[in-house]
């Protein structure tokens, strides 16, 4: 049976754990606090960064593009087929000049990345042509996946089709067909996919998909 001595040195360091994980608390929910506010502005630059990136051929035309936020459902048939390729739908942006409809950019996440979740934003010009995709989020294999960015996402700018599929064995000209990255074959097949889920979200909208304001 323990003495009083063995349950009083108990307690005073049970009090000392106590206050050493009440602390660490405070000084966690401090901290998370004092830098929310700059967490906020960084992430809402990084969105305009990549609203800007995928209209390539407006910044060279130097339109000045505004973007307003939009609250976009997918339709029922969207939705199904974007739950069975493990993509969802984030941010979706309506882009205008000069009160004239430019397109709309839509935030598509994958799960099915090699290395976890990949977040990229797609643009589609008001006839449905993509105008850029910009990756803002990866975790891909250095040397691999990770040259997406570079090498994959610049085939889909500048082309108009409904969907995209990736080959092994070379894109054909003038088909919706874009070049898989070479031993990285998982990172091509989740970025075509949310590349295509982003177009499609996209076309409905160009096509009066439902949008709740």
């Amino acid at each position: 049976m323990k003495n009083k001595s063995d349950i009083g040195t108990m307690l005073k360091e049970a009090g000392i754990l106590f206050a050493i994980t009440l602390i660490a608390g405070l000084l966690l929910g401090f901290v998370y606090e004092l830098t929310k506010e700059p967490r906020r502005v960084q992430q809402e630059k990084a969105v305009r960064e990549a609203c800007v990136a995928v209209f390539p051929d407006a910044k060279e035309q130097n339109l000045e593009l505004e973007f307003t936020a939009l609250s976009y459902v997918p339709g029922a048939e969207l939705s199904e087929e974007l739950a069975e390729k493990s993509v969802e739908i984030g941010n979706v942006f309506q882009a205008e000049n000069n009160g004239s409809l430019y397109g709309y950019v839509v935030e598509a996440v994958t799960s099915k990345g090699y290395g976890g979740d990949i977040v990229l934003y797609v643009g589609v010009e008001a006839d449905g042509t993509v105008g850029g995709v910009s990756i803002t989020e990866s975790s891909e294999t250095a040397g691999l996946g990770l040259e997406a960015a570079s090498v994959l996402t610049p085939q889909f700018a500048g082309k108009k089709y409904d969907s995209f599929v990736y080959t092994k064995t070379g894109a054909k000209e003038g088909t919706n067909e874009v070049d898989a990255i070479s031993s990285a074959t998982i990172t091509t097949k989740a970025v075509t996919e949310a590349v295509n889920g982003g177009l499609k979200a996209a076309l409905e909208l160009l096509e009066g998909g439902a949008v709740n304001e």
